[in-house]
């Protein structure tokens, strides 16, 4: 197989992209992507080159959303701040990790930089260690030069401040936060927490926008409900 030139800009999304309604395929001729995109007018005529030439078309991996929450959690293991991690391990738990995760890092920029750094890194060596496998030879070596794989950070579990689980941690922060309401305020936060109870979860993150609190005073804007997962700057299958 002779080198070919490649389009890594092109190849890096590809393998970011992780969605069944789309295949990539690198052309082990010249360097170039093929993209398929179910529903697009032409996806008929790229499926069938595709196949006329299965030798010369290699369907891209993408990195799983397994793989890329693996990646969220290692990083979440190395958070070196023990109150961020914990926050970090509570917005990882259950459906919507991805978009959760994003969230809280907004609030810490730095770390919200190393975390893209760290993924970029990740993702590079994905792709470089696809290549070196299947023997793909190119001519044009990437902007990010050649990745060294990393020691494992310790499992998440290892890491965690307390044996706890994430709704456990959530119940006890409430408490403490409980405890520091003056006696004078109680009746109000009980009341707002009764109307949380009743209305649950589902119905105050519906449309992303203020919800008065049942005061009658203003409350501050409530979260939104999670977007579709991915981890795409900072969020997923996993930014």
């Amino acid at each position: 197989m002779q080198p070919i030139t490649i389009n890594w800009s092109d190849l890096e999304i590809a393998f970011e992209r992780n969605s069944p309604e789309q295949e990539s395929f690198l052309d082990l001729e010249n360097g170039d992507l093929l993209s398929i995109a179910e529903g697009e007018p032409d996806a008929a005529a790229r499926r069938a080159r595709v196949a006329h030439s299965p030798d010369r078309y290699l369907r891209i991996d993408p990195a799983s959303s397994r793989e890329q929450y693996r990646w969220m959690e290692r990083f979440v293991g190395a958070v070196a701040d023990l109150a961020l991690r914990e926050r970090l391990l509570v917005a990882i738990d259950g459906k919507g990790a991805f978009r959760r995760f994003k969230d809280v890092l907004l609030a810490f920029p730095a770390e919200r930089e190393r975390w893209f750094a760290y993924r970029s890194e990740l993702l590079h060596l994905h792709i470089q260690t696809w290549l070196e496998h299947l023997q793909v030879e190119v001519a044009n070596p990437p902007p990010w030069g050649r990745v060294v794989a990393r020691p494992e950070t310790p499992d998440i579990q290892h890491v965690a401040t307390s044996n706890e689980s994430p709704g456990e941690i959530l119940r006890r922060q409430a408490r403490e936060l409980i405890d520091e309401i003056p006696a004078a305020e109680m009746p109000t936060a009980i009341v707002f927490l009764e109307f949380l109870r009743e209305r649950g979860a589902a119905s105050l993150l519906g449309n992303g926008s203020s919800t008065p609190a049942p005061t009658g005073k203003t409350s501050e804007e409530l979260p939104r409900q999670d977007d579709p997962d991915d981890l795409k700057n900072g969020g997923a299958v996993a930014s």
